[in-house]
């Protein structure tokens, strides 16, 4: 009896052990697969037509997610408290990325959109990166002022200030999408962290005219908006886009048209292996296909916001905002990019995330996910913690010690 116990008394005085989620693991795996197969299948066409290989597009997206994996393991093996200590650091970086595509050398202009650094062998698009950096910069501020952010306004009216002013930065590129999930990831955690539904209105509020002007302004957004009301008015102009993506998903019916069959990616379909990659799911592999794409999505946030209440519940409030944000903004992305390829939400230029062809959203999203591991593994570790300190508190106390 004793012989049996003794590995086991060995491996608690090793200190409280933490794991990365399972479930979020089968679930990033099961986009990674499936973003491969579809960005090899949607972009032969396009690769071709432009003359540069049938496979560039599929080779470029394994070679981002290669270096993007290799973010993550870094983003994996750092402890959290380090993030938070630089939050603010990140944060000033952040805007001079967004200020850097505005200079003449650094900036790039494509359709005419500065959104990109040039950095010789390739363009980066620093939004993708702010993402993350809001996240971190937004759950630093929540642990540091919790008592403001519940109780007073001005306590939770500052983080979403630093939201707003990188809104405008964005929506100077223009980047509408971009703005309003920032805004909306910001928003969401402030109201996580306790913050008074009364005050997140009256910052609301003045949100409202704000957003909108920024969407009527622009004719091209105002054709957007007329064009995903009624795409078929004009269905060779202004809807070619959504009438294109319609008969997609329509062609899919239950099962898809088989995979690598689709027509409307010969061509017809623009940006096919990226903003309406999910269009080319639904007629290669049918309504089926989208049901398999929105479980593995509800599988990742779903887990996410999981770990993100455990995280809150067992003290670990800066594991649990920053994967209540990573998860809020995978999810809000990845709804947007759905809703705008089965016709209902209007043109925002957001990617699926880790299934559309991509370069700094590919990077990016894997160094968020790795983030997000990062978390799981912390929470779980805290949870063990708890655990041992309520079997025995003075092994735990030992525990902590050699833990720190």
């Amino acid at each position: 009896m004793l012989d049996f116990l003794r590995p086991v008394q060995a491996q608690r005085h090793s200190g409280p052990r933490g794991r990365y989620d399972p479930w979020l693991l089968l679930a990033i795996a099961g986009i990674v697969s499936l973003g491969i197969v579809m960005v090899a299948s949607s972009s032969i066409a396009v690769a071709e037509g432009r003359h540069i290989g049938p496979f560039f597009y599929l080779k470029r997206h394994l070679l981002f997610l290669t270096l993007g994996g290799a973010l993550a393991l870094v983003a994996i093996r750092t402890e959290l408290r380090q993030l938070e200590k630089y939050g603010f650091v990140l944060m000033l970086l952040a805007v001079a990325s967004l200020l850097a595509v505005f200079v003449p050398v650094l900036g790039m202009r494509i359709n005419g959109a500065r959104r990109w650094i040039n950095l010789g062998i390739t363009g980066f698009q620093p939004v993708e990166a702010v993402k993350l950096v809001v996240i971190l910069y937004v759950a630093s501020y929540l642990v540091r002022h919790r008592e403001g952010v519940e109780r007073k306004f001005f306590g939770a009216l500052k983080p979403v200030g630093v939201a707003g002013f990188l809104a405008v930065l964005l929506l100077a590129q223009p980047d509408f999408g971009s703005a309003s999930l920032v805004l909306a990831i910001t928003v969401g955690m402030v109201w996580f962290a306790g913050a008074r539904m009364r005050n997140l209105v009256m910052m609301g509020l003045p949100l409202v005219p704000m957003m909108a002007w920024a969407a009527l302004s622009k004719s091209y957004r105002v054709e957007r908006l007329t064009s995903f009301l009624n795409p078929w008015k004009d269905p060779f102009s202004d809807g070619f886009q959504l009438t294109q993506a319609l008969i997609a998903v329509g062609r899919g019916e239950w099962f898809g048209v088989g995979l690598g069959a689709s027509v409307q990616k010969l061509f017809y379909l623009p940006e096919a292996h990226t903003d309406f990659i999910l269009a080319v799911i639904a007629e290669e592999l049918g309504l089926a296909g989208i049901v398999l794409v929105l479980g593995l999505f509800a599988l990742l946030v779903g887990r996410g916001l999981w770990l993100a209440l455990k995280g809150a519940e067992i003290g670990q409030r800066y594991a649990g905002y920053v994967a209540f944000g990573i998860s809020l903004c995978l999810g809000v992305q990845a709804l947007v990019s759905i809703g705008v390829n089965l016709g209902v939400l209007p043109t925002k230029g957001l990617t699926l995330p880790l299934i559309s062809s991509g370069g700094s959203s590919v990077l990016m999203t894997c160094a968020m996910l790795g983030v997000l591991l990062r978390a799981s593994y912390e929470i779980t570790r805290a949870e063990d913690a708890r655990r041992m300190a309520v079997r025995n508190p003075a092994v735990a106390g030992l525990a902590a010690e050699g833990g720190a």
